[in-house]
């Protein structure tokens, strides 16, 4: 217990690694995007508190007004990611990050903090019964299995955006939502891109980048969300053999 942390800020965005992909010489495409897309946040509020060391553990949380996802309510936090990985693990590091983002929340008086569950642990999402233990409670659901979880201060609650309860579009080809928040997203879309104008197939890919698409997104989540027949099939990032294996599955 007890590491060193920085706040990322304009001041300090361009030379520090951002966890999910460390590159100390070759720059990488997204994680440049997403320092492109925290410069433009981090004057909104937007926090991204990381463990000093060469490795994977911070928390990721912005003022739910300004925060890039459907959910709505008012003076509460939304925690995008709190995450701590490899052998960084088992050192009280997310305990620590969790708890400075709850102290930051009280200092502005907010009425709460909030976040992205799930009826069953998803390995992309950060650990529900983690933050359980902080007093974090479903407040909302969704019917395709999705929680929103809230530690409330003063009996308040968020609620999903209202497209979240039908995840569904009018139109059946392949549509695909995107945001720059995702280090890994930009090499995704460029791959998936491809695969589908080598297979002639029709594909829309919808980049969020405004607050007014990520807030009415006709999913969950905000970063990406694959659509096909008009359902949501899947918020997990695709390869494409994993694309071709779920066309098939729709289609047979």
């Amino acid at each position: 217990m007890g590491g060193e942390y920085i706040n990322l800020s304009s001041g300090n965005l361009i030379q520090e690694h951002l966890c999910c992909i460390i590159r100390e010489k070759k720059p990488h495409p997204g994680v440049e995007a997403k320092r492109r897309w925290l410069a433009a946040r981090l004057p909104e509020g937007h926090m991204f508190r990381k463990l000093n060391a060469k490795g994977c553990a911070f928390i990721e949380y912005a003022p739910l007004e300004r925060a890039w996802v459907p959910v709505m309510g008012e003076n509460y936090l939304y925690i995008y990611c709190l995450w701590v990985d490899g052998a960084l693990k088992k050192h009280g590091y997310g305990q620590e990050l969790m708890e400075y983002c709850i102290f930051d929340a009280r200092s502005k008086a907010k009425s709460g903090i909030c976040m992205l569950g799930a009826d069953k642990q998803k390995a992309w999402l950060s650990d529900q019964s983690f933050a359980q233990r902080f007093g974090f409670q479903p407040v909302d659901r969704t019917e395709d299995g999705y929680q929103l979880l809230a530690l409330s201060f003063d009996g308040t609650e968020p609620r999903f955006a209202p497209r979240v309860r039908h995840p569904e579009l009018p139109d059946q080809q392949l549509t695909i939502y995107y945001d720059m928040q995702c280090p890994f997203i930009l090499d995704r879309v460029d791959k998936l891109r491809a695969y589908c104008t080598e297979h002639a197939i029709p594909a829309a890919f919808v980049l969020v980048d405004t607050l007014a698409k990520a807030k009415s997104v006709p999913g969950v989540f905000n970063n990406w969300a694959v659509f096909y027949h008009g359902k949501q099939q899947t918020v997990n990032q695709l390869s494409p053999a994993m694309l071709e294996k779920l066309i098939s599955r729709c289609d047979g």
